[in-house]
């Protein structure tokens, strides 16, 4: 199965945002993960890409984005580059993307990959996710790539009102919950909706020691 052939299969799969699909399709992840998983990089399963990380398996990366919501216009928080993939799908469908990545060899290379395949929209720094990019701010989506047992406060208050975090939480080990959090425009409460259940490696960082 090709990527064209996966984005179709995704579909098939409930994803509907035309926008997410078209992107799928005009990436490569064989580019994304490491050359001796190339051969599986079009399978819908989540690969290794070293230092106890993986990269997402497409529906779950098509399904967060979708989630989003996202219409091209916007600036968007992204926690945990990773690979560059999901980076990558983001930055086919906003204006800017902002991430940020704890293993300093991820930085560089998907730094590097995402240079060399010529998103200028892309803004990467080496850093605690927990933290979040406070001089960009605000964000109006964000999207976390790993799991931190409860939503960091600071991702939370760098979020516009009105606007949508896409994000794992739980403990690694036990359930976790894909939650899409909404930001009240009024100070309000914010909206949480639970989209499924999930599985993804803990977010590092001061998520780990909160206290």
């Amino acid at each position: 199965m090709g990527d064209l052939e996966l984005a179709d299969f995704l579909e098939r799969q409930g994803i509907r945002d035309r926008r997410v699909l078209d992107a799928i399709r005009r990436l490569s992840r064989a580019d994304f993960v490491p050359e001796t998983a190339r051969d599986a990089a079009t399978q819908d399963s989540p690969l290794s890409i070293g230092h106890g990380q993986t990269i997402s398996q497409p529906y779950i990366v098509a399904l967060m984005s979708q989630a989003l919501e996202l219409q091209g216009h916007e600036r968007v928080l992204e926690i945990g580059t990773g690979s560059g993939y999901q980076t990558a799908v983001l930055a086919l469908l906003c204006r800017e993307v902002y991430s940020v990545e704890i293993v300093p060899s991820l930085a560089r290379s998907s730094r590097k990959l995402l240079r060399q395949l010529g998103f200028e929209n892309v803004y990467l720094r080496l850093g605690d996710g927990t933290q979040g990019w406070p001089e960009a701010a605000p964000f109006d989506a964000t999207i976390g790539t790993a799991a931190p047992e409860a939503v960091p406060p600071k991702l939370l208050g760098q979020l516009r009102p009105g606007g949508r975090m896409v994000i794992p939480v739980g403990s690694q080990g036990q359930s976790q919950e894909l939650l899409r959090i909404t930001r009240a425009r009024q100070g309000g409460v914010p909206r949480v909706e639970h989209l499924l259940p999930v599985r993804f490696v803990p977010m590092t960082g001061e998520a780990l020691n909160p206290g």
